[in-house]
C-alpha cells in the first residue's frame, strides 16, 4: 500500500468512505413524482418536492425493498428503523429539512469483501431523500464568486441509500477497490445503476493521518465532489500529504468539509464540519416506524442473485483461477462463459488465459461456450498455434461460427515437424553470431530466431515449439 507524498514508515493514512447511491425506483422516496435522470429542469416535481404546506410524505415500498436487498448483500442486520428530520437550509432543499435516518438506521453492522480478500466494515446503510441541484453561474462555478444561482429540483426527493463504511481502508488503491466492489454489488442486486458520471452514485471521503503504530485516530476531513475512481485516489493522496505537512510544521488539522477541485488537483475548505447537534435531528412526525416483517426479509434474501465475491470464489475453487483473474473476469461478466466452456470440455487454465488476455470486448459475453471449448482443444492438440488461436477467437467474437471452419478458411494448418526442423537448422547456419549469443545464455536473442521463423512461416509456426527446438540444439 502506498500513498504518494507520505512517508509510510512514519505515517499511516486512515480512510472511511460514505457512498450515496440513488435507488432504481420509478418514483421518489415519499411522493409520486418521477425518479428519472435528466429531463428539463423542475419537471419531475410535485407539491411534496416543492415543500408546499399540507403535503405529506408516503413511503415508497420498493425503495425499502431495495434498501433491504443492499443491506443483506452487505451482510448487515436489517433492523427496525425510524425516519428523522435533518434540519438545514439550502435552496435545493425546499422544506428546509431532509428526511433521513439518524440513530435507528434500517441496516447496520455489515461488511464487504474486496477482490483481494480484505474485509472492510460497514457501519450503516440508511435511507434518505436526495437534494436538488444548484448551478452557480459565473466565478468558476463556485457559490462565493457566482453572479447568480439556478436550482433544479428534479433530483430532490429521489431515494438514496447512504452507505457509511468503517475507517478500515489505508490507501487509495484500497479505497478504489472498495467503491468498485460496492458498485458491483449495487448493480448485481438491481438497487442502483451505479453511474458516477450521472450522479447516481456519489462518494464522500473521510481522510486522517496518524503516526505509524498509534491507536488513536487523527483529526479527519471530509472531501466532497468526488465523481470518479481516479479523482478519489488523487483526492486521498493530496489530502493525506496536506495533513502530514501541517502536523510536521507544528500546526494542527482542523475538522472540516473540503471540496475536491479536479482542475488544480487540490482540496479546498468548503465549510466547518457539522455534528449531529447542528442538524437538530428529531423523529419525523408524519412517518411511522419502519419495521420490516421477518418473512419479507427472508423472501428478499432468497431472491438475491449470486454476488461478486461468491462468483469469484467459484472461479477459484472450480477452475483454479488466481484472485486477480477471478476479479477481472467477474468484472467483465465472463465468469459464466468460462464455467460453461470448461463444462463443455475445455481445459481450465487455457480457457482462463484466453478470457483474461483475449476477451476484453463486451461482445465476448455472448460467445458460444461449445465453440470456445473447441478452439481451446484445437490449440492444445497442436492444430493451432497460440497466435492462430487468438485470431480465430477474435473471429468467433466478431461473427460467431465454427472454429474448425474459420481455421481452414484462414489457411491455418499445423506445420510438418520436419519442415520446421529444417527451417530452424537453416537459420542457425545463416546466423552464427546470433546463435553463439543464444548458446551463451543471451535470452533476448530468442525473440530474434522465433521472429525469423514466424515470418518465414507466415505465422503458422508455434513460438513455444520453436523455442523448444532451439533449446534442444543448444546441447
Amino acid at each position: 500500500m502506498t500513498v504518494a507524498g507520505v512517508d509510510e514508515e512514519r505515517w499511516e493514512v486512515v480512510i472511511g468512505l460514505e457512498v450515496h447511491a440513488e435507488l432504481s425506483t420509478r418514483t421518489k422516496l415519499f411522493s409520486a413524482a418521477t425518479n428519472e435522470f435528466g429531463g428539463e429542469p423542475n419537471t419531475h416535481i410535485d407539491a411534496l418536492t416543492l415543500g408546499l404546506p399540507g403535503s405529506l410524505p408516503v413511503l415508497n415500498e420498493h425503495a425499502v425493498e431495495l434498501a433491504i436487498r443492499v443491506g443483506l448483500a452487505l451482510n448487515c442486520e436489517v433492523r427496525r428503523s425510524v425516519f428523522a428530520r435533518k434540519n438545514y437550509f439550502y435552496p435545493d432543499q425546499p422544506k428546509n429539512y431532509q428526511i433521513s435516518q439518524f440513530d435507528l438506521p434500517i441496516n447496520a453492522e455489515g461488511w464487504l469483501e474486496l477482490p483481494s480478500g480484505q474485509i472492510a466494515g460497514i457501519e450503516r446503510a440508511h435511507l434518505e431523500e436526495d437534494t436538488g441541484k444548484s448551478t452557480h453561474v459565473g466565478g468558476g462555478g463556485r457559490i462565493h464568486d457566482a453572479q447568480y444561482s439556478l436550482v433544479d429540483l428534479n433530483r430532490a426527493g429521489v431515494p438514496l441509500l447512504e452507505i457509511v463504511g468503517k475507517p478500515d481502508l489505508r490507501s487509495p488503491d484500497e479505497a478504489r477497490a472498495y467503491v468498485s466492489e460496492l458498485r458491483a454489488v449495487l448493480v448485481a442486486v438491481g438497487a442502483s445503476d451505479g453511474k458516477m458520471e450521472e450522479g447516481s452514485m456519489r462518494v464522500d471521503c473521510n481522510v486522517s493521518v496518524r503516526p505509524r503504530g498509534a491507536e488513536e485516530f487523527g483529526t479527519r476531513c471530509e472531501i466532497k465532489n468526488i465523481n470518479s475512481l481516479r479523482s478519489l485516489g488523487r483526492a486521498i493522496e493530496y489530502e493525506a500529504a496536506r495533513q502530514v505537512d501541517l502536523i510536521t510544521a507544528g500546526d494542527r488539522v482542523v475538522q472540516e468539509t473540503r471540496h475536491w477541485n479536479e482542475e488544480d488537483g487540490r482540496t479546498h475548505t468548503l465549510r466547518s464540519k457539522e455534528g449531529a447537534d447542528d442538524y437538530r435531528y428529531f423523529p419525523d412526525p408524519d412517518l411511522v416506524v419502519l419495521d420490516p416483517d421477518p418473512e419479507w426479509i427472508e423472501r428478499v434474501r432468497a431472491a438475491l442473485p449470486p454476488l461478486p465475491a461468491a462468483r469469484r470464489a467459484v472461479l477459484v475453487d472450480r477452475l483454479g483461477a488466481t484472485r486477480e483473474q477471478a476479479a477481472l473476469l467477474v468484472e467483465r461478466e465472463l465468469d459464466a462463459l468460462c464455467l460453461a466452456t470448461v463444462e463443455a470440455g475445455a481445459e481450465p487454465v487455457r480457457t482462463l488465459t484466453h478470457a483474461e488476455h483475449n476477451l476484453s470486448d463486451d461482445r465476448a459475453r455472448d460467445l458460444d461456450p461449445a465453440a470456445f471449448a473447441s478452439l481451446v482443444s484445437m490449440e492444445l492438440d497442436g492444430e493451432l498455434t497460440a497466435t492462430q488461436a487468438k485470431t480465430v477467437l477474435a473471429e468467433l467474437v466478431e461473427h460467431g461460427g465454427d472454429p474448425v471452419a474459420i481455421a481452414a478458411d484462414k489457411g491455418f494448418e499445423a506445420m510438418d515437424s520436419s519442415e520446421l526442423d529444417s527451417l530452424v537448422d537453416g537459420l542457425i547456419a545463416d546466423h552464427p553470431d546470433e546463435w553463439q549469443r543464444f548458446c551463451e545464455g543471451d535470452g533476448k536473442i530468442t525473440g530474434f530466431f522465433v521472429g525469423k521463423v514466424m515470418k518465414a512461416t507466415q505465422g503458422k509456426a508455434d513460438g513455444k515449439v520453436v523455442t523448444g527446438l532451439l533449446n534442444a540444439r543448444k546441447g
